[in-house]
């Protein structure tokens, strides 16, 4: 099923997406859950939201809703760099012994249809496609074989980068938490419509134009060691998002360098989940 967070009429919501493109509200209507990380944290109250969507009657189209990111307000945000080779190589880096792990803030996202903002202080703002893990069971100190029974599902996420400000120490995390800068969206995939994320492809659209394009199997270090390897020092909590990477085809390590500019449209295309659209705008 597919899984959104929005509002309707001032409203927070949270609800699944039919097959006609219906919205199914699930706020009130399963006790215990007042918004999806709390739903996807309990294998029951999930378990009871697809059985009550399974029979309920739509309450709205799907254009009648403003989404928000598919978790409003994640308590973490965990981005992992240079995770697939071919990426590693345009970079001029090599992936090490241990994943390049960094964060971002709550307050950085967007929704899937909403704008991602060029900062003001910047024209250095890159695209970057990645498959995001949304958490569901959370978790310290997790064992890799056990890794994926802390997974809830799948969305798509654009981890865009102000450039310049990325460099400025050797330390790039300033570049990643820009206000409303990254996106993610449009709904949630549950695992078990997903019976291998490793056959999953990415692909990052510029404009119509494909610019990055890889494949889930080519990660350098995969799910289950990125949830355990980061549960050894946090504890993971339900809607905790897990971003897993870009691959190659960045803006700017092209010849020349390509970057985000306001009326662009960036796309994230992720086999069997979907397509995160947005627009680019400048910073008030």
């Amino acid at each position: 099923m597919r899984f959104i967070s929005y509002t309707k009429d001032n409203k927070p919501g949270f609800g699944v997406v039919t097959a006609d493109n219906k919205v199914i509200e699930l706020a009130g209507k399963v006790a215990g859950a007042d918004c999806l990380a709390t739903l996807v944290g309990s294998e029951e109250l999930l378990g009871r939201a697809k059985d009550y969507a399974a029979t309920a009657t739509p309450s709205c189209d799907y254009d009648a809703i403003t989404l928000e990111p598919v978790i409003p307000q994640p308590s973490k945000i965990i981005c992992v760099g240079i995770n697939y080779v071919a990426h590693a190589a345009e970079a001029g880096r090599k992936v090490g012994q241990y994943p390049v792990i960094f964060q971002r803030f709550a307050d950085t996202l967007q929704a899937a249809d909403a704008p991602i903002i060029r900062p003001v202080v910047s024209p250095e703002f890159d695209f970057e496609a990645e498959l995001a893990v949304v958490i569901g069971k959370g978790g310290g100190h997790i064992a890799p074989e056990d890794a994926m029974k802390h997974v809830a599902g799948y969305t798509c996420f654009n981890d865009s980068s102000v450039r310049d400000w990325q460099f400025h120490t050797h330390q790039y995390g300033m570049g990643k938490t820009f206000r409303k800068t990254g996106a993610l969206g449009p709904w949630l995939v549950t695992t078990d419509e997903i019976a291998d994320y490793r056959e999953l492809e990415i692909k990052g659209v510029l404009n119509g134009e494909q610019m990055q394009e890889g494949k889930l199997s080519e990660l350098a270090f995969d799910i289950p060691h990125l949830i355990s390897y980061v549960s050894q020092a946090l504890d993971w909590n339900p809607g905790d998002i897990l971003a897993t990477g870009t691959p190659s085809g960045i803006g700017f390590k092209r010849n020349p360098p390509i970057f985000l500019k306001p009326g662009d449209v960036f796309e994230v295309v992720i086999s069997q989940i979907g397509t995160l659209t947005n627009t680019v705008a400048d910073e008030a």
